[in-house]
């Protein structure tokens, strides 16, 4: 009797595991419906084409011909090219100087350089397009040369320079003044890390704060404490985000390790609130507000403009609602929410993306603009996320220090900083601040499209993305027109333009004036030209990687 029933307990028994194979099978296909379709949203596969992707170069003449373009416009781009880098040469020849001979012991220095352009044309435009590293001085809303040339600056320092160079050059001086007889005795206290505290308290509108060196320690610690609190182990970051180069944040290309405690899902998706609402292994949401201007999309860079797909478009009410059905999944299931602010902090309002979008995080991080000019990161969050041990259990800590945590000369520039964030002026500029930067960007547009021009702007507040409408392969060639027009890019071009708060509108019709020059020039010069009913670029590139693959050859 007792080996009937098991014998028929076994049917049984197989239907249940199956229904449990079948559940898990459900649950894995909803995580992977929940990344986006591109190969930035599945960080395994991006990291395998990584590394398939092989290197080829265009030289000679292929290099003013890859497009296809005919002899007339080749000719026409080889002479341009010629001038420009003649031009920026007899600039600056000290700075291009020490430039070059520091490459050699900057690593740094060496990546950029590598990244400024899509790989192909790297060596030409080494060879003859050198970056200009190296400055001597920052007034108002200008840079200057190592040769005495001006530029306005549109780099805005990857973010610090919110409030322009002279404001944080003082932040540096009087913060140094205030804490000059402590000097730099680390481990105590100095006093103004209690009333920073207290006003970070006030801005963050959050408990607690603890300070960390940079903006990815900060990131590491909010992650570390989600964790702890939570007993969960996953991470949950969204789709082209940035929050700092260390592992857990960066899945895919670029890291050589498996992040394994990582969901890289879709940004303003109802299928990852599904997610975030089923799973139970999830510790934590890490929001990056900058995403709002090109959601699920990495930073843009003119090293992958492979031709005009670069696309940005802030909506600030949609991008409200996702946060919002954010913060409700995460209040349901125990999830907590931290703002990455280390980029974007305090740079749309007074009080950060929290003020600005009208919701509040668990956990926050600043950094950059926060020391003063100076680096630190800063966490401020809840208090049952921050405790770092538990009373009833003596042994069990979540652990995070740093020697530097808290340096006196940081403290004085973030107090300094802290004080003037209240003062009159720097209120003033952010009165009306979105309209005065958006009507900006409509005056550029208006200047663009009355010249015929295919290359438009789109912007979050003061930070902007450089769009093109005309299919090119050279459109990265924009970034030495506009250096040659006296504008100070970043090391990824036109990706990214970041203007401080200081600009004037004389200032801003200047840098429109000069902008407008640089893209007409590039036209003139022939780089825009595309032949009509081509096959698109994006099919060119991959026949070009195949063949470079089979061939085995640097050249295209």
């Amino acid at each position: 009797m007792i080996e009937q029933s098991a014998f028929w307990a076994l049917p049984a028994a197989g239907g249940v595991l199956a229904v449990a194979l079948l559940a898990k099978v459900v649950v894995r296909l909803q995580l992977s419906a929940a990344k986006h379709p591109s190969l930035t949203g599945h960080a395994k596969m991006s990291r395998r084409v990584a590394r398939l992707v092989p290197y080829y170069e265009f030289t000679g003449a292929r290099f003013f011909r890859s497009d296809g373009a005919p002899q007339e416009v080749a000719a026409r781009r080889e002479s341009a090219f010629a001038r420009l880098a003649a031009s920026l040469r007899d600039r600056s020849p000290t700075t291009q100087d020490l430039t070059a001979t520091a490459r050699e012991g900057i690593s740094d220095l060496q990546f950029t350089d590598r990244y400024r352009v899509p790989f192909p044309y790297r060596k030409v435009v080494g060879e003859h397009l050198s970056p200009d590293a190296f400055l001597q001085g920052a007034a108002g809303v200008m840079l200057t040369d190592l040769d005495g040339n001006k530029y306005y600056d549109v780099a805005g320092s990857y973010g610090v320079n919110l409030f322009g160079h002279d404001f944080y050059r003082t932040c540096v001086e009087r913060g140094w003044e205030r804490v000059r007889e402590a000097g730099t005795v680390l481990g105590p206290y100095h006093p103004l890390v209690a009333s920073n505290v207290a006003r970070l308290r006030e801005i963050s509108g959050l408990d607690e704060v603890s300070f960390h060196m940079s903006g990815t320690e900060a990131v590491m610690q909010a992650v570390r404490l989600a964790r702890y609190h939570t007993r969960r182990t996953h991470l949950v970051r969204f789709c082209g985000a940035y929050h700092g180069w260390w592992g857990d944040v960066q899945p895919g290309a670029g890291n050589p390790s498996t992040a394994h405690e990582t969901y890289t899902l879709s940004e303003m998706s109802d299928r990852t609130l599904h997610v975030l609402r089923t799973r139970h292994d999830i510790a934590c949401v890490l929001i990056n507000p900058l995403q709002a201007i090109h959601p699920n999309k990495p930073a843009p860079t003119d090293a992958s403009l492979l031709s005009n797909g670069r696309r940005a478009h802030f909506d600030r009410a949609a991008y409200k609602l996702w946060l919002q059905a954010l913060r409700e999944v995460c209040d349901a299931r125990g999830i907590v929410l931290i703002f990455d602010e280390v980029f974007l902090g305090f740079r749309l309002a007074p009080g950060g993306a929290q003020e600005y979008f009208g919701v509040r995080a668990d956990l926050v991080t600043y950094g950059k603009t926060l020391g003063g000019g100076l680096p630190v990161g800063v966490l401020c969050g809840c208090r049952k996320y921050m405790r770092r041990f538990r009373e009833d259990r003596p042994a069990d800590i979540c652990f995070a220090r740093g020697t530097f945590n808290s340096h006196p000369a940081v403290m004085g520039a973030m107090a300094e900083f802290l004080d003037r964030l209240d003062s009159p002026e720097i209120r003033a500029l952010y009165e009306g601040l979105d309209e005065r930067w958006n009507a900006r960007a409509a005056l550029l547009n208006a200047l663009l499209e009355a010249e015929n021009l295919p290359v438009r702007v789109a912007n979050m507040s003061s930070v902007w993305v450089v769009l093109y409408d005309a299919p090119s392969r050279y459109n990265w060639m924009l970034q030495f027109y506009l250096r040659g027009q006296g504008l100070a890019l970043p090391w990824t071009g036109t990706g990214r333009l970041i203007f401080s708060l200081d600009y004037t509108d004389r200032d801003f019709e200047e840098v429109a004036r000069r902008f407008v020059a640089a893209a007409a020039s590039m036209r003139d010069d022939g780089w825009f030209w595309a032949e009509p009913g081509r096959a698109p670029v994006r099919r060119r590139l991959v026949r070009e990687t195949i063949g470079a693959l089979l061939s085995g050859s640097r050249a295209a």
